[in-house]
């Protein structure tokens, strides 16, 4: 044995110097000099992020400003006199009508609906997805193509008669009432992200797990949940941001009591009794985008990758 040994050690000595080349050759080459095109690209990426990240740096630095700062009109330049009283203003004290306790009252109203709406749809999209995937019965493509057909119709069409259904229910002006509209019109984009995604699954694990003696609920937990991550944080992303930044709905069908951030933002930011504190309306701003601000940069990569899975897959 001891006589394999310098050999071998010696062929490790030579596979090391081969291992970064190796890498670097996985890698690519990177660039050794600038092309017109890539200057071009540079460009255009230069003045894409300044177009969208200008006006939220106006809107930070107002926030940070005192009323005889903002007065004097240089909207770009950085406080002199730096505050986060018009924060606390906005969190404690701002007033939506009557009410001036800020626009915290309408976070935790959004908290509210967020959470039930998201996950029961989520939920009912995976199970309407799994069964238009695999367990194909009479009149599948039809219900599809219902749901397909509805997440296209605009709002303004179903306001009424919903108004309508829902207080026949008790409903109307409840929380159970808004998260079950969000639910509603959320079911047919969840229902199309988890059937394009489960469709291109192998159709051998569904077969497998039916000869094991899986039943629907069975293969569902056990075989489909778990490989379904990358789609659940997609809709997950998807569904925080659009609950969260929903106005109409949550105006007309969430009651006095449980008006969401975006209802109450506005309430704030058009009143027009007293002066109008545009530092204070800045910061509500920024808290009401808080949210799917953060969902955004923290599962962006992961909302990719779930889009990019599915895709792949197909």
């Amino acid at each position: 044995m001891s006589a394999l040994a310098p050999p071998v050690a010696g062929a490790r000595r030579d596979a090391e110097p081969s291992r970064p080349a190796e890498k670097s050759a996985m890698r690519g080459r990177r660039p050794q000099r600038l092309t017109p095109g890539r200057i071009g690209l540079y460009f255009f990426l230069f003045f894409a992020a300044l177009f969208f990240l200008l006006p939220f740096y106006v809107m930070i630095v107002t926030s940070l400003k005192t009323m005889d700062e903002i007065r004097l009109g240089s909207i770009f330049a950085w406080p002199s006199d730096l505050t986060v009283q018009p924060w606390i203003v906005a969190w404690q004290e701002a007033c939506t009508g009557l009410d001036c306790s800020g626009i915290q009252v309408g976070f935790w109203n959004s908290v509210r609906i967020l959470v039930p709406s998201v996950i029961v749809s989520i939920l009912f999209g995976a199970v309407n997805g799994y069964a238009l995937s695999f367990w194909r019965v009479r009149g599948a493509n039809l219900f599809f193509g219902v749901l397909l057909v509805g997440a296209f119709i605009p709002y303004q069409v179903f306001i009424y008669p919903l108004v309508r259904i829902m207080a026949q229910f008790g409903l109307y002006g409840t929380l159970p009432g808004i998260v079950t509209i969000h639910v509603i019109f959320g079911m047919p984009i969840m229902t199309l992200l988890f059937r394009n995604y489960y469709a291109s699954l192998p159709a051998e694990l569904f077969k497998a797990a039916r000869v094991d003696g899986g039943g629907f609920w069975q293969i569902f937990v056990h075989v489909m949940l778990p490989m379904s991550p990358p789609i659940i944080i997609v809709a997950t992303i998807l569904q925080v941001t659009g609950i969260w930044n929903d106005f109409i709905l949550g105006l007309t069908f969430a009651g006095r009591d449980n008006l969401p951030m975006t209802v109450q933002l506005n309430n704030i930011v058009n009143s027009t009794t007293g002066e109008r504190a545009y530092n204070v309306n800045m910061a509500a701003t920024i808290l009401t985008a808080l949210v799917p601000l953060t969902v955004y940069f923290v599962s962006g990569r992961w909302f990719v990758r779930g889009i990019a899975a599915g895709s792949m897959k197909g």
